[in-house]
């Protein structure tokens, strides 16, 4: 929120005392409005908000200060001037000062996060602060309780995050030190060197990194948080409960702080929501437009606002959750594996786009997701029209932002002999199956890539894409089409860290089956047949419940190429490592 970087009120800067120190405040918006407190970490100032903080204040009064030690505020000599007891206070003075008559919501990164929760741990904080928005910054005493844990009751799982946590924190121990960080920190406190710091170890845009001039002297005056906290609250933690609801955005790649580190915050948060991302430790300077609509998305939900219900469903109760609070588009969702997937991720709390070529079948699988507890919204698409899924996927950016997970699931069947099959038939058949599959994959990974916090596409294949059949030829190739593309895609959008997996089910009861159309034979011949494949499907009882856990699983650990059914795992390994034998097997007649 510099001077140079954002139109302000006349009387933008005020000092607000806190104690014995006086601490510089900057505003924004309407002060009518119900006001966001943004607080700042190491080494930065209130202008780590430049980005976010003029978006913000559209809609609320925005206040950021410099915290003690930091900026043109007052640097205290003591050490113990810099515990968060102190840095507490001071965001209840600034708190009372801006906002006296109602709470404020609170947004902090880093340091600034710490110390709000050393805040919204008080008695007092449910009448002060409205609401508190963390990012990057973990409570201390929920860090040394879990520490404890690990050290006292050790699990394979407790002793690997303590291990990986320490050596991400490693440079905690070399602030301990009395001259040395001195040293390194006068040449990084060079405004060009730490710009460059911050791209090389996250890739932050120098262009985004707006630092104030007194960055050399915030970086060895803020050492005094790491040494009058680090050691206290992790030998000696003093977890205290929570009334105020908290979003916690937990980073993934964080370079400072794994996410494993926030697993016990539920139990001392009352109201905690949670937003994992793949994103690093300085969102608000990589990644400015995603923090502004997540921190503006839970504020209206806080308000009473009109908030997009992502927020509302990615409450955490008990464990997290990974893919709580995430929007997933999936097409075919009126039946099948398309429904059943839609049902499993409503109940892990997701928000749900659900696309059908029949709007009835659609809506019924809205309203189960809603009996589930979750928000989903039904749409009318026919893939195989390419206009209207590009129309489609605007629509869904527009109204309920860029989706998360996408499952491109749509597809139709079609049997007998590739020489018998119309032309109608070849085009209705790759128009569904694979260009509806190329064309979800490529509109919402741009937006994906656009976005830049990641992201991960599924598209159902089949295992007749790696098991070739004389009467399934043209649908084995449509398949065959839909695993090659996902495994490019999957490399193209590795480096933006979308993952790409590719679903081949074997013999599942769908109703696919039922409408799948016999190249060949006449309507009595067909429907016969098709009578005795549907009665073979039902007896082998795989359900498509059963291939929805193998597509989360494959969402949740980037999965590339999943076979589902037992004969689809076997046709796999067959066709990889004895190619010759599904030769053999496609020359086989199928009586059903």
């Amino acid at each position: 929120m510099s001077e140079q970087a954002v139109q302000v009120r006349p009387d933008w800067r005020r000092g607000t005392v806190s104690g014995d120190v006086t601490l510089a405040t900057f505003e924004l918006g309407d002060p009518g409005n119900p006001t966001v407190l943004l607080v700042h970490g190491w080494p930065d100032t209130h202008h780590l908000w430049t980005h976010i903080a003029p978006r913000l204040a559209e809609k609320y009064h925005v206040v950021a200060y410099d915290c003690r030690g930091f900026g043109e505020s007052d640097r205290p000599r003591t050490a113990g001037a810099y515990r968060l007891a102190e840095l507490a206070d001071d965001l209840f003075a600034v708190a009372e000062a801006v906002s006296p008559d109602a709470p404020v919501h609170v947004v902090g990164h880093d340091w600034g996060s710490v110390q709000a929760w050393e805040a919204v741990s008080r008695p007092r904080a449910h009448t002060r602060i409205a609401s508190f928005v963390s990012v990057s910054g973990p409570n201390l005493d929920h860090l040394g309780h879990l520490l404890r844990e690990g050290l006292t009751r050790p699990t394979p799982h407790r002793v690997r995050t303590i291990a990986t946590q320490s050596l991400s924190s490693a440079y905690t121990g070399l602030f301990q030190l009395p001259l040395l960080p001195n040293v390194l920190l006068t040449a990084l406190g060079n405004p060009r060197a730490w710009k460059q710091f911050l791209h090389t170890v996250e890739g932050t845009p120098p262009e985004n990194v707006v630092v104030a001039g007194t960055l050399r002297r915030d970086m060895i005056t803020g050492l005094a948080l790491y040494r009058a906290n680090i050691r206290q609250k992790l030998l000696r933690p003093e977890p205290r409960p929570t009334t105020v609801p908290v979003l916690q955005v937990v980073n993934e790649r964080d370079i400072a702080l794994r996410p494993a580190i926030y697993e016990n915050t539920p139990t001392f948060a009352a109201k905690l929501w949670r937003r994992d991302t793949p994103t690093g430790h300085w969102l608000p300077y990589t990644h400015p437009d995603y923090l502004t609509e997540t921190v503006l998305d839970f504020l209206a939900a806080q308000t009473g606002g009109d908030a997009p219900p992502t927020v509302e469903r990615s409450r955490v109760f008990g464990e997290p959750k990974p893919l709580a609070g995430k929007l997933v588009v999936i097409t075919g969702a009126g039946s099948g594996i398309g429904r059943e997937t839609a049902l499993l991720l409503a109940e892990r709390g997701c928000e749900l786009v659900l696309a059908d070529r029949n709007l009835d079948t659609a809506a019924e699988t809205e309203q189960a997701c809603k009996v589930a507890g979750a928000v989903a919204h039904a749409y009318l698409l026919d893939v195989s029209d390419t206009d209207a899924f590009v129309s489609f996927a605007a629509a869904v950016r527009e109204q309920h932002g860029v989706p998360d997970v996408v499952l491109n699931n749509a597809g139709i069947g079609l049997a007998g002999g590739a020489l018998a099959a119309t032309d109608e038939q070849v085009d209705r058949l790759l128009d569904v199956n694979l260009r509806g599959v190329i064309t979800g994959s490529r509109e919402f990974g741009r937006q994906m890539v656009e976005r830049g916090v990641g992201g991960h596409i599924v598209n159902v294949s089949s295992a007749a894409a790696f098991t070739p059949s004389r009467s399934l030829g043209l649908y084995s190739a449509s398949k065959a089409g839909v695993l090659l593309f996902s495994e490019s895609l999957r490399a193209e959008l590795a480096e933006h860290r979308i993952g790409v997996s590719a679903i081949c089910p074997g013999i599942v009861d769908t109703n696919i089956v039922a409408s799948t159309p016999i190249a060949g034979l006449d309507s009595a011949s067909e429907q016969s047949q098709r009578d005795r494949l549907d009665r073979f499907y039902q007896r082998r009882g795989f359900t498509p419940d059963r291939v929805a856990t193998e597509i989360v699983s494959a969402i949740e650990h980037n999965k590339a190429v999943v076979p589902v059914t037992p004969e689809a795992k076997v046709g796999y390994r067959i066709y990889r490592f004895a190619p010759w034998l599904s030769r053999i097997g496609a020359r086989q007649k199928v009586t059903g």
